[in-house]
Order: structure tokens, then sequence, then C-alpha cells
């Protein structure tokens, strides 16, 4: 019911767009975003802001931004206009291939690049989530002088075993200075596989107000995330070796291969509000145009008073109802035959802060915060009393007071930096400490724009509370744990003209923490040459020194309408049985781009091709749904294997679509198309996606 409502929905708004767009192409320029580089596209992918967009696409006052959690400064960011690599945008494994996921769309997944691993959250069971996961520094606002809107819906295979996404957008403005809207973002993801199906849902609500003295930015966010775990295959062969299993019969289905574990659900329901807003004292000064002619008093701020608060809240359910299965494959069940898991999560964070911002006159090069911030922590997990299996909640509380300031330079076109620093003083935290640097030198060589830039930090953090207090079904853990101490410096220079990014970088880590697969071998009752390894996790963490050297280089290249696209990253660890990472990771894109009918038709038609070398890639736990590290006695190496997807872009006015066939090569062997142990990508199959802006 819900799809053939979604579905009604889009052919609706599809008819009154088409209808609208010549009558609104004409109407709308083009308008220039932010100068920050770190931008990302409403699904939070990074994208490549140098690319030239249509004139036609993006209406005269329209622009989006984000704002930070913590101080709520303003981030500009590209409208949703993307035309280049837009059947990308959808994929679990990111714009460039760089994840490691469980195969289906929405799936928990995991970077093979270490640079781009985030660290542990204290929400902990939603942070393989984030390719669907909102929260509130992902919150896109949009200023528009006309309501905008966006729709999207993708679609991998039909009938009973087909993935369908649909995201919807819209903003609107009161006036000028006051704005809302919402997101909607639905992922039903049935799996080409038995019992790994997806059911992913947030919704958020948002509004802005940006006056001379008083700005505002709020949102309210739903998330909603359901994934069926099945433990993966139940034997690698099915795709390493598909002759070998198939029977006698000339093929089989992906869905017709049996796997390790049947009616288990991870569910995780959160809730996020959150509100930043700051009263700014200054003066008014004239302003003037090129001609020196007055225009209009313009709004000059001095200083801002900030204060954000942030709440979230998290309840993560693991229902599992095969006891008889449960005692096969999980080492321990502290609950008994109980079928429910429970754990929440609630904080609640104030920040306050005293900004003087930069450029209120000629030598205020640089705005200096200073601010506070206290949060409490609760935690509530299932337990058992004396050891009897029960069904009650223990309840954690904690508290952390911090201070910290910011130093930072945003305005010019040469030199920008940004300085951020805070400490912990009281509670849970004390003694945990930040200080993390970026910067960017731009300047002109052999008539080009040329920029450089670094970003640094070093944090002494104290490890999320999962890490040191969990009490579930299968896992208990009671850990004193030391902070984690991480040191990190690195580089990127970028030549606009030439097409060139390359990127170098270095991390120390101290007292590494993580989790381990630490299943001990059971001889089989029936057959005592077959050790059964029993699914169990620990927390370890690592006293010594752990450093990871990490290089990256993009190059384009262009020939008329034929164009080849590169990144190549090369990454070493010096303890691999701690941190294993493939040295190398690639992504090659070979398409042909041509505008058509006076340029009101773009098609892009290429295939592309990600790659990894092979190593000791992390496991996946689903009583957790974690990922870690594979168990000693049983790894095994996974990559190196080619995953090429042709594909074909057409971009219509405000219309995009693709179609897509994923995973053209799909070989057998060694090197199959198992990124996880024992989870396989989907096979072969044909992907469809839209979307259509409009504004009316």
């Amino acid at each position: 019911m819900m799809k053939k409502i979604l579905l009604t929905s889009i052919l609706i708004i599809v008819c009154g767009l088409l209808s609208a767009q010549n009558t609104l192409q004409n109407q709308f320029g083009s308008t220039a975003s932010g100068r920050d580089n770190n931008k990302f596209d409403r699904y939070g992918n990074p994208i490549d802001t140098t690319a030239v967009v249509d004139a036609n696409t993006i209406p005269i006052g329209l622009n989006s931004w984000v704002v930070d959690e913590r101080l709520g400064n303003v981030l500009s960011v590209p409208v949703d206009t993307l035309q280049f690599g837009f059947q990308n945008i959808f994929d679990t494994g990111g714009p460039n291939g760089h994840y490691t996921y469980l195969g289906n769309l929405g799936s928990p997944r995991f970077s093979h690049v270490f640079f781009e691993r985030k660290l542990t959250s204290q929400e902990f069971f939603t942070d393989p989530y984030d390719f669907s996961y909102m929260t509130a520094g992902r919150v896109v606002y949009t200023n528009t002088k006309s309501p905008f809107t966006n729709l999207s819906y993708y679609k991998n295979g039909s009938s009973k075993y087909a993935n369908e996404k649909f995201k919807g957008y819209f903003a609107v403005n009161v006036n000028k200075r006051l704005g809302f809207g919402f997101d909607i973002d639905y992922t039903y993801g049935r799996g080409k596989y038995l019992n790994q199906s997806t059911a992913l849902f947030n919704g958020n609500l948002f509004a802005y107000y940006h006056g001379d003295n008083y700005e505002m930015h709020f949102n309210f966010i739903d998330n909603n995330l359901k994934v069926a775990e099945n433990g993966g295959i139940k034997d690698d062969r099915y795709i390493t070796h598909p002759l070998e299993m198939a029977d006698g019969k000339r093929q089989y289905h992906s869905y017709d291969i049996e796997t390790r574990l049947k009616d288990i659900w991870n569910q995780n329901t959160g809730y996020h509000v959150f509100l930043t807003h700051r009263y700014n004292l200054g003066f008014y000064k004239d302003k003037t145009t090129e001609n020196d002619t007055i225009e209009k008093k313009e709004f000059v701020p001095v200083t801002s008073f900030i204060h954000t608060v942030k709440f979230d809240l998290n309840k993560r359910t693991y229902r599992s109802y095969d006891d008889a299965q449960n005692r096969k494959y999980f080492n321990n069940n502290y609950l008994g035959r109980d079928s429910t898991d429970v754990t929440k999560y609630m904080s609640v964070k104030n920040t306050i802060g005293l900004s003087l911002r930069e450029g209120f006159n000629k030598w205020a090069k640089a705005g200096l915060t200073a601010f506070v911030s206290f949060e409490h922590r609760k935690f509530a997990m299932t337990d058992s009393i004396d050891g009897q299996p029960g069904q009650f909640f223990k309840n954690y509380k904690e508290n952390s007071f911090s201070i910290g300031g910011q130093l930072s330079k945003t305005q010019g076109k040469t030199l920008h930096y940004d300085v951020i620093g805070e400490v912990a003083l009281l509670g849970e935290d004390a003694g945990q400490f930040s200080i993390e640097g970026k910067a960017d030198l731009n300047f002109n060589l052999f008539n080009d724009t040329v920029r450089f830039d670094v970003n640094a930090y070093i944090k002494n953090l104290n490890p999320s509370f999962y890490y040191r207090h969990f009490h579930s079904k299968h896992y208990w853990w009671n850990n004193d744990l030391s902070k984690t101490n991480r040191t990190k410096v690195e580089g990127k220079l970028s030549i606009d003209r030439w097409k060139t990014q390359l990127s170098a970088g270095v991390e120390n880590i101290k007292n590494y923490t993580y989790l381990e697969n630490t299943s001990v071998g059971i001889p089989d009752k029936e057959n005592a040459e077959t050790i059964n390894y029993m699914n169990d996790a620990a927390v370890k963490q690592h006293s010594g020194n752990i450093q990871i050297f990490s290089a990256r280089l993009k190059q384009d290249f262009n020939l008329g309408i034929l164009h080849l696209d590169n990144e190549m990253v090369y990454q070493k660890s010096s303890n691999e049985n701690i941190i294993p990472l493939p040295e190398i990771v690639l992504y090659h894109n070979l398409y042909i781009r041509a505008p058509l009918f006076k340029k009101v038709l773009t098609l892009e038609l290429g295939a592309d091709l990600r790659y990894f070398t092979q190593y000791y890639a992390p496991d996946y736990s689903p009583a957790i749904g974690q990922f870690y590290l594979q168990n000693e006695d049983t790894k095994y190496k996974l990559g190196g294997y080619p995953l090429v997807n042709g594909y074909l872009n057409i971009h219509l006015k405000r219309t995009r679509l693709f179609v897509q066939m994923f995973n053209l090569v799909q070989g057998g062997g060694d090197k199959s198309y198992i990124f996880a142990p024992h989870y396989p990508l989907n096979p072969r199959s044909f992907i469809f996606g839209i979307s259509w802006n409009f504004f009316d």
C-alpha cells in the first residue's frame, strides 16, 4: 500500500513538473556557493564543487547550507543539482566504492579507507548506518525565492527481491529571513539473499531565522532502522565456486543459498532535537556598489552570544526467536530464552558561547569564540539478577563539563584557517581534550589557482560508553579502559586546471580500542574432525602505538567528450594484526559526456571500476550490528575483485535519471564479490533511478 501511494504521488508531481518546466526554464540563473571545499550532496556523499553546473539548473536566490552541532556556524553546500556521478549517490558502497558492506541496500557499512573512518559515537549501534542515519549536522537548510522540491526514486531488481529507495525534500520561505521545510528518506531493501531485508526510515523538520540581531536554526529528526540478520551465507563456495554447488543444475538463484541465521532483527529508533541560536551586537554602515553609490545600510555584527542545545534519544532492540539456532551460533546466552534485548541511550547537551566576530573593522582579521558545554548522558540495558535469566533495566548515568575556544578566519581570498580546542574538566570525561585545526592557502601558479589545504588534530578521548559497559543476550563487557590518544597531520594540493588533487597524511594512535571476534573452536559432537567456532566478541585495547600512512591522488583527463576520472589511495598500517588495511584502493570511471539538442539534454555513458587489494577485511557481528576483527584462527583475506558497473545518465532540464548494470563481471574464484566474510554483494542486476527538482 505504501509503495502504491509513493508511486502515485511521484507520478502526479512529475506531470506537474513536466508541464511547468518550459515556463520555468528562462526565469532562473546561477548562484555561487560558499568557499569551503568539504561539500556534500543531500545524500551525505562528498562531491566535487568545482564541477560546472548548468545555469538553468539553479534559480537566482536559491542557496543551501548546514550548521555545525557545537556552535551553529554556517557552512555553505551546493544545491541538489548534481549531474555528474548521479548513478552513485544511492550506492551503499559510497560514490567511489570505499565501503565494505553486507550487500543489501542500506545495510551496515565500514570504510576500508582508514582516514574516512568516523570515531565511535556514544550512540554506537547506529554508527554503521551513516549512509541513512540522519544527524543534526547533516540537515540541509535552504533559502529560496520560490518553493523548492526534490523527489528521487531508486529501484534495483524486480518482484519480491527488489530494493527501493524514495527521498523527498521540500523548502519554502515565509520571507527573506524565515524559512522551513522537511526531508523524508525511506529505504526498503528486500534483499537478494535470504533473511537480509532492511527497512530504514528517517525524516526531519527544519526551520531557520536570519535576522540582523537574532539568528536561529532548529531541526527535529526521527530515525527508524530495522534490519534482518542472516549471519552470512553458509558456504562461500556458492559465490567463489558456483559450479561446484549447482548440484547438476545449470544455475541457481541467490535467494536459494542457505544462510547461517534467520528470524533475528536489529532495530534502532532515534529522536533528535537540535536548536542553535545567537544574538548579535553590532552597528549599521552604508553599503556601496562598484560605482561608489550608496545602496543601503548593512549590519555588521561585532559580538555574538550563542546557545546550542542538543537532545538525542535512541532505543536499540535485538530480537531473536530461535533459541536452538542461537545456541549453535553464539558462544553465550546470558538472558536465557528471553527473545528481546533492549538498550537505551539519552543525551542532553547545552553549549553557551561568546564570539568576537571577524571583519567588523580592518584590525579584526580573525574571529574568536569561547564556549562552555555540559552534557548529561543516561544508558539503560537489559540485565539479569544473580546469574538468573531475567529482564529488567540497569541504568548508568554520566556527566561531562568542558570548556573550549575557536580562532577562525573565513574572509578574504588568500588564507583561511579554523582552530578549535576543547577540554573536559569535570565528570566522566575529565582529562579528555581535542585540538583540531585546518587551513587553506590559495595562490596563482602558471596562470591558475592552486590551493594547499592542511588539517591536523591532537585528541585524547575517553572510549565510548558501550566499549566500557555493555551487557546483552550474547555479550557482556565491563572494561577499565585508558583514554585513546590520536595525532594526525594531513596536507592536500589542488590544481584546478590540471584537474589534480594530491594529498598525504600520517596518524599515530595510542591505546587504540576495537572489537575482536574471540570465538573458541569446539569439536563437533557428530564429527570429531570438524571444529565449530561459536560467535563471541570482546573489546580490546592496544597499549602501544600504531601509525597509519595514507596518500591519495585524484587525476581526471578528458579529450573532447571522452573522460577518464581516476582516484588512487595508498595506505599502510604499522600493525596489520590490529588495523588491517588494503594497501591500494582504486576508482576509475571511463565515460563520454555529450550535450544534445542545444544543450537542453546531457547524456553520460560509461562504466566505472572499484578495486582494493586483498586484506583481512573486518567481520560482522549480527548480535550488535558492528564490524570487528576476524577470528585469529579462521581469518582469511578478501578483496582483489574488480567491481564494474555500466551506466547511462540522462539530464533533461531539472530531471535526472540513470540506468545501471551492477556487477558486470560477477566473477568467481578466490577473488570474488564478497567484501565482508560470508556476506556477498548483490549479483549482476539492473538498477534504475530518477530525480526531479522543481520550483513552484
